[in-house]
């Protein structure tokens, strides 16, 4: 059996390093159905899933686990979930519906989220949810109507006397400091140096074993937490590395957010750094000095976590750039503009580059002109794109 099941907590006094995100769990538990939904997110390995079971047991409550990979579309959705929310339990005082990974949903969808979001708002329980990445745009309907509890990534020193105390009811013994390793490589991933510590327990000679840190992605958050509140290292040059961003989509995420840290002279430096940053990013483009990138990131991680003395303690809530909306809905009308400009090049012959030189005078024709928005089969979003 894995130790992680094994060993998994059954109350709330045996799960370690959570104790912000126990107690609004609690909270959302008692004050159903002020919520009807939590969303339990953060990174794997940190017990998401875990503290589910955990609520559960403690309010006797019967669980019913859908992992949404399962379920990605509108359908499947309502003829499994549905039926739930409509029985009450037959062996426990409560119910819980568990939905795991709903990122699942996410990446295939095909109704699945508004579905979701229709069967929570009927609901008769309380509805936990877990991500890894709630910060996915598929998923901004559904934050908006559950509870966001962020589970953090657990410390070294939480996972050790964790893996310590595993191994004293296993009868295992290991070297002190091949339990550090695992614990410090994990990088908060409990699970992993859990499942680690088996391997190895079982093995004549485990100091032979290297352990390679675990290649984790960091989201947006903590990445600028690490550069507006931490101290400028050589591990900040490192800080977006595991982020899986564009560098212009962090750049926005950047500014966005530096006045939240920055004020007066900390201020004007960090948008210093972040205008430099820009000009290398443009002549890498321009010209092609990919040997500039190096600058670049310098300037975008340690040069902005320079830019401060003393910076701010406490939580800062982050803000998603209003720029990346403005950007989108500009390349829409750009999509929506050449879709048209080719549709009238191909039925009247002429050059595409040209419909779009002529355009301004073409919109204004076949915006008044019913006949040729039939002619040219333009369809909704182009015929709306002519009144704009």
């Amino acid at each position: 059996m894995p130790w992680t099941e094994k060993h998994r907590p059954k109350i709330f006094e045996e799960v370690r390093g959570q104790g912000e995100a126990i107690l609004k769990l609690q909270t959302f538990i008692k004050t159903f159905p002020k919520k009807k939904a939590l969303i339990l997110h953060g990174p794997p390995g940190v017990g998401k899933t875990t503290l589910a079971y955990v609520i559960a047991k403690s309010t006797d409550s019967e669980i019913f686990e859908l992992n949404a990979s399962d379920l990605r579309n509108k359908s499947k959705l309502h003829e499994v979930l549905l039926p739930v929310t409509e029985q009450q339990s037959l062996i426990k005082k409560n119910k819980i519906i568990l939905v795991d990974e709903v990122d699942g949903i996410s990446r295939v969808d095909f109704g699945g989220i508004s579905e979701l979001i229709s069967i929570i708002s009927s609901a008769p329980y309380p509805v936990i949810i877990t991500a890894n990445d709630i910060w996915n745009k598929k998923l901004a309907p559904l934050r908006k109507k559950a509870e966001l509890v962020q589970l953090k990534e657990i410390e070294y020193s939480i996972i050790k006397d964790i893996l310590i105390t595993i191994l004293k009811k296993e009868n295992k013994f290991v070297d002190n400091q091949i339990l550090t390793n695992i614990a410090i490589k994990s990088k908060g991933d409990l699970r992993a140096a859990i499942n680690d510590l088996q391997t190895i327990s079982n093995l004549k000679d485990p100091s032979s074993i290297i352990f390679d840190e675990r290649n984790k992605e960091t989201d947006i958050f903590n990445a600028l937490k690490q550069i507006f509140k931490g101290k400028p290292t050589l591990e900040t040059l490192k800080v977006f590395d595991p982020v899986k961003m564009s560098i212009d989509e962090i750049m926005l995420w950047v500014e966005e957010n530096i006045p939240h840290e920055y004020e007066g002279e900390e201020l004007a430096n960090a948008f210093d750094k972040l205008s430099k940053t820009d000009i290398f990013k443009r002549r890498i483009y321009k010209q092609q000095y990919w040997r500039f990138l190096v600058y670049e990131n310098i300037l975008l991680s340690y040069g902005i976590a320079a830019s401060k003395k003393n910076p701010k303690t406490g939580f800062t809530s982050y803000n998603k750039p209003t720029r990346i909306l403005k950007i989108w809905l500009n390349n829409q009308r750009t999509i929506r503009k050449k879709s048209i400009a080719k549709k009238y090049a191909e039925h009247v012959h002429v050059g595409q580059k040209r419909a779009m030189h002529e355009f301004p005078v073409l919109k204004q024709i076949m915006k008044a002109n019913l006949q040729i928005q039939r002619e040219l089969k333009l369809n909704d979003e182009e015929i709306a794109y002519l009144q704009t």
